[in-house]
């Protein structure tokens, strides 16, 4: 039975370890605390509290992974927390586990395009906020020690999305240029791709140092989707401001394509935000606030 490691068993990380578990891996999940560990206790698989940015709380674990899923999250922490969670951390997994197969999740946030274009791999990836560029550092690395890049959307799924959370806050304004294109990914769409994309490694077909995009198939502008929001709940258009939105990875406005994924035979279940949000998130909307 091979063996995965998924490094940050949190809201990403715990989906994709049951989708390993259900295809008969063996699974072992690390998080940062111990508190994180306790509460995914009752999983059919260990979890364990392991800090992946220092070296030494790894050694003991050397060679007893197939594959490693670098997923874990820096909790919102600034550059500081970047370098340590991300760019050490990869350091760490890749020198002292040495698994066939390694996967690091970044972000695709590090495509700084501006101008509403689409963009896929062979887009130039060139981020100006310091946390950008340090996950396109720490993808350099990866990709150095042979292992793979996934770029990852807009993470939403159950019980989690930014968009809805402020929307059902009334912190969400219609930005300036609200034209703006948003590139959301599924949950359980990003464990699936994250299983597929080992899979094909086992099997030869995926090069390393390969990177793709964990993407939906529709981009969709801010204001589509804070209309769509509105009339599906029943609740006003968020007001208009003149402001730009901050954001931690630096302003955007691009299409992300998902072709080369889907390319390898790769489908998402929740093709566009509107399906996901309807099949997977709206039912709970009593719950989250309403």
């Amino acid at each position: 039975m091979p063996r995965v490691l998924i490094a940050g068993c949190g809201y990403v990380g715990a989906a994709t370890a049951d989708l390993f578990h259900a295809a008969q891996w063996e699974v072992e999940g690390w998080t940062h605390s111990p508190e994180s560990a306790l509460r995914l206790a009752e999983k059919p698989y260990p979890v364990r509290a392991v800090d992946i940015a220092d070296r030494n709380a790894m050694e003991s674990s050397a060679g007893r992974f197939e594959a490693v899923i670098h997923c874990a999250s820096s909790g919102g922490g600034g550059a500081d927390g970047y370098r340590r969670v991300y760019l050490a951390g990869a350091r760490n997994l890749l020198a002292a586990l040495q698994p066939r197969t390694f996967v690091y999740t970044s972000s695709t946030s590090v495509y700084a395009q501006t101008g509403g274009e689409w963009v896929d791999e062979e887009s130039a990836a060139e981020p100006v906020h310091e946390t950008g560029k340090i996950l396109r550092e720490t993808e350099e690395v990866v990709r150095q020690g042979g292992g793979l890049v996934a770029r990852l959307g807009g993470i939403y799924g159950p019980g989690r999305s930014a968009l809805l959370r402020k929307f059902l806050s009334g912190e969400a304004r219609i930005e300036a240029g609200a034209e703006r294109y948003l590139n959301q990914a599924h949950r359980d769409d990003i464990a699936a791709a994250l299983l597929f994309l080992v899979t094909q490694s086992r099997g030869g077909q995926l090069p390393p140092a390969t990177i793709v995009n964990i993407i939906d198939d529709q981009p969709m502008t801010q204001r589509e989707c804070y209309g769509w929001l509105a009339t599906k709940l029943d609740r006003p258009v968020p007001p208009a401001t003149s402001q730009a939105g901050e954001r931690k990875r630096g302003a955007s406005h691009k299409r992300v394509s998902n072709r080369k994924l889907r390319a390898m035979s790769w489908t998402p279940e929740f093709p566009n935000f509107k399906i996901g949000m309807e099949k997977s998130v709206l039912p709970a909307y009593p719950l989250l606030g309403a």
